[in-house]
């Protein structure tokens, strides 16, 4: 990637104003999709200089074009080209890959804009923020209490504190009675002490990559300069479009110091309430005993101050909240931290006769989690319940309970991330079996119900495989009627009908998530009463039964936990290729580029929101540049970059974005976007948009698994989607196409002819400094094509 040094056009010296009669300046400003790409691809010119921006994101030219506004006439056939490079915000460097290991919370994350459109319902709209909130906490409480789990329990007080299990690790030696001869740290209130650095130093880590992150990306100040009016000025029919939306720093800034004081208090609780259950237990002296009492109200009261904050507020996208609420982030972890160094000190106190037996006090942590998870679930799918009643959106995935699945799918995850490190490391401490305990039942309970998930899994992959086979039958008398004329090749139908099925599955998308999140919940309601109830592992309760129920409890067991331990080691082989491959790199990425889009409303050390940093960028540079040239504009958008062209255009002045043209092709806005995200991106949200843009065509392919049409109607003006795109462009060998022609799927939109003719269109409609005339009815390219192509099913 060739970097000259920055330069802005038209920046330090005037530009000339068009003539009457002449079109004035046209600029094409085009943004990838998911996986990025290089600004010489995008350009398609090896020479590119970079005009604006950072080695993070910026935009680039070709070198020939950097003066391009000095010539108002057009000196070539269609606009100046610039690129706009986002990727590196998301598949950059080899360290983002580690963000796999916040999947959970970025998951949970989702579930928050995943909110139905709701009418007259602000109460339940607040209410289905706290519960979305407050299931983020709990992740984070499981995951420093997983943590706890490995190096309090397994290693400072089951381990250490059994003679066979010590001697076969003799790094734990220094904290073993045995092997020490009693000395200092065999001590259990001080084995656990030490052990406590583990899990504060993990969750001084989260908050630490937070703040980094969120300085890095999320930082950007929206639009306030006067390049006509205020942005996102008037109703925009999606909150998308708020001035606030895109820098939400207060509400970050509290849900950080929330989550890390809760990280602090769960290792506090865990070190402190042993010391405290055995003081009770004891029948002299009492002072101890008072002590631990008090440091366990106080625990208490640091929780409830806890989720008061996380309840408390929720966004506020009016304005641009910058305001901190500096005591509350300051004192709130500082005063977890010193709970948690009294808890340090009062279990170090020197307690003769005390020992470590059986499993850690405390483990009940993990059950009293999974029902608050669980019960949060079903809370969350009654409020948007209600919310997509008093508004039903035939569109929206799942009528409305699209954000209660994700949520258990963010639980599950979350489960199975800390049952698998503590399986794991349970095994490699005790490989016997028989020195150690090992982890709560209840985990060992959620490992024996993965076999059955897997099971369904297998059987939803076997339907969809049916139902692609069906897809794949019918469409092949449609591709003889989109190739007329053209001799049959029965492989070629075969491999385009294959294609279009294919690309149809993802509109199954919301059947699989929510059978596999209701059998989720089932499960593991399953689990937590086993647990419960037996106070044994599965294969221990089934002892008495038939053999034939005992040996499917011994199997489901020991294959869950293998499964749960190759799960857990293909997860992190995967993050370390990604770290030394940048291919492996940006597949990750891709899964961020959809998963990061919003911002984190609901966990703050979920990655972070690289649209934070990239719609500002693009509403700069939109509103900047129509300002100073009184040019035309298209935003060429593809994929995922057609989504942020539609966030920074609902973030334009009204005058500037009746100025700008869009050009979106293989985009999800209404097919992932419009069903998921219905609040945000509803029939109502894009067809505002499309009356104030006005000049908006998007393009797509039956091949395309992402892309899809929008499904706007042409009542307010020209239709939006044109005709499905032939894909592949020729059936068999022409003139043009002397070898067969590839099917494009998702890729190369810019190779059909449409996309020129449809970029010049827009042109034609934008007028430099005056919007363009409305018309109704179809455009006439789009008539053209009616006759060639297909409505979507």
């Amino acid at each position: 990637m060739e970097h000259a040094q920055e330069h802005r056009p038209g920046e330090g010296r005037q530009v000339p104003a068009a003539r009457p009669g002449e079109p004035g300046a046209a600029l094409e400003l085009l943004v990838h999709g998911v996986g990025g790409t290089t600004p010489e691809a995008m350009l398609n010119d090896p020479r590119t200089v970079r005009v604006t921006g950072d080695d993070i994101a910026a935009v680039f030219r070709r070198a020939d074009d950097v003066d391009a506004e000095r010539h108002p006439t057009p000196r070539r056939d269609g606009p100046i080209p610039e690129a706009y490079v986002w990727c590196n915000l998301t598949s950059g460097n080899g360290t983002r890959a580690l963000w796999l290991l916040l999947l959970p919370f970025m998951v949970v994350n989702l579930a928050h804009w995943m909110r139905p459109t709701a009418r007259n319902r602000p109460r339940t709209v607040r209410l289905y923020g706290v519960l979305v909130r407050l299931a983020g906490l709990s992740l984070t409480v499981l995951l420093v209490a997983a943590a706890c789990e490995v190096a309090l329990d397994l290693a400072a007080w089951q381990c250490a504190g059994t003679g066979a299990c010590a001697a076969r690790h003799s790094w734990l030696g220094f904290l073993s009675p045995e092997m020490s001869d009693g000395g200092w740290w065999s001590s259990p209130g001080r084995r656990l002490a030490l052990a406590a650095l583990v899990p504060t130093a993990l969750t001084g880590l989260l908050w630490y990559l937070s703040l980094r992150t969120w300085s890095a990306y999320e930082s950007q100040q929206p639009l306030t300069a006067d390049p006509g009016a205020g942005p996102g000025e008037g109703d925009t029919g999606t909150a998308l479009g708020r001035p606030g939306f895109w820098y939400g720093r207060r509400l970050g800034a509290r849900l950080r110091a929330a989550h890390t004081a809760a990280g602090l208090l769960t290792v506090a609780a865990a070190v402190g309430s042993a010391a405290a259950r055995h003081d009770r237990e004891a029948t002299d002296p009492a002072v101890p005993a008072l002590l631990g009492a008090l440091l366990e109200a106080a625990l208490a009261a640091g929780a409830a101050a806890v989720v008061w904050v996380v309840c408390r507020r929720g966004r506020a996208e009016r304005r641009p909240d910058g305001a901190l609420d500096t005591h509350l982030v300051r004192w709130l972890p500082l005063t977890a931290l010193a709970l948690l160094l009294l808890s340090v000190l009062y279990a170090g106190w020197e307690r003769p006769g005390w020992e470590s037996a059986g499993r850690l006090p405390g483990d009940e942590t993990f059950g009293a989690l999974a029902l608050a998870q669980g019960l949060l679930v079903i809370a969350l799918g009654c409020a948007a319940r209600v919310l997509h009643r008093s508004d039903p959106d035939r569109r929206a995935a799942l009528r409305g309970l699209a954000g209660p699945a994700v949520a258990m799918l963010a639980c599950a995850l979350g489960g199975v991330m800390s049952g698998g490190v503590a399986q794991r490391v349970a095994d490699w401490l005790d490989g016997t079996g028989t020195t150690m305990p090992g982890p709560p039942v209840l985990l060992t309970w959620q490992a024996s119900v993965i076999p059955p998930l897997l099971v369904l899994l297998l059987v939803l992959a076997g339907w969809l495989a049916r139902r692609a086979w069906l897809l794949a039958r019918e469409e092949r008398a449609a591709v003889a009627r989109d190739y007329p004329g053209e001799q049959a090749d029965t492989a070629r139908t075969r491999r385009i009908a294959y294609a279009r099925a294919l690309a149809a599955l993802t509109d199954r998308g919301p059947r699989i998530v929510a059978v596999t999140s209701g059998a989720t919940l089932l499960l593991g309601a399953g689990a937590l009463v086993g647990a419960l109830v037996t106070d044994r592992t599965p294969g221990e309760a089934a002892g008495g039964s038939y053999a034939v129920v005992h040996g499917a409890a011994e199997t489901a067991q020991a294959l869950g936990s293998w499964l749960i331990g190759l799960g857990f080691i293909l997860f992190v082989t995967w993050g370390r290729r990604a770290y030394k491959d940048a291919s492996a790199r940006r597949t990750i990425g891709i899964l961020w580029d959809v998963g990061t889009f919003w911002p984190r409303a609901a966990h703050p050390f979920a990655p972070p929101c690289y649209a934070e940093r990239a719609v500002p960028d693009l509403t700069w540079r939109i509103a900047t540049w129509t300002q100073e040239t009184g040019g035309r504009l298209v935003v060429s958008g593809h994929s995922q970059g057609s989504v942020l062209a539609a966030a920074a255009a609902w973030q334009l002045p009204p005058a500037t974005r009746s100025r700008v043209a869009l050009l979106t092709y293989g985009s999800p806005l209404e097919r992932l976007y419009g069903r998921w995200f219905p609040a945000h991106f509803g029939p109502e949200a894009l067809a505002r948009l499309h009356r104030e843009a006005d000049c908006w065509s998007n393009l797509y392919r039956l091949t395309d698994p992402i892309g899809g049409p929008v499904r706007l109607s042409g009542d307010e003006g020209p239709a939006v989607d044109r005709p499905p795109l032939k894909d592949p462009l020729a059936y068999g060998r022409t003139r043009a196409h002397p070898l067969p022609a590839p099917i494009l799927g998702h890729s190369d939109y810019q190779a059909d002819p449409a996309f020129a003719q449809e970029r010049r269109r827009l042109l034609a409609r934008l007028r430099p400094e005056v919007p363009a005339p409305r018309h109704t009815g179809q455009s006439s390219a789009a008539r053209d094509q009616g006759s060639s192509g297909r409505s979507s099913p």
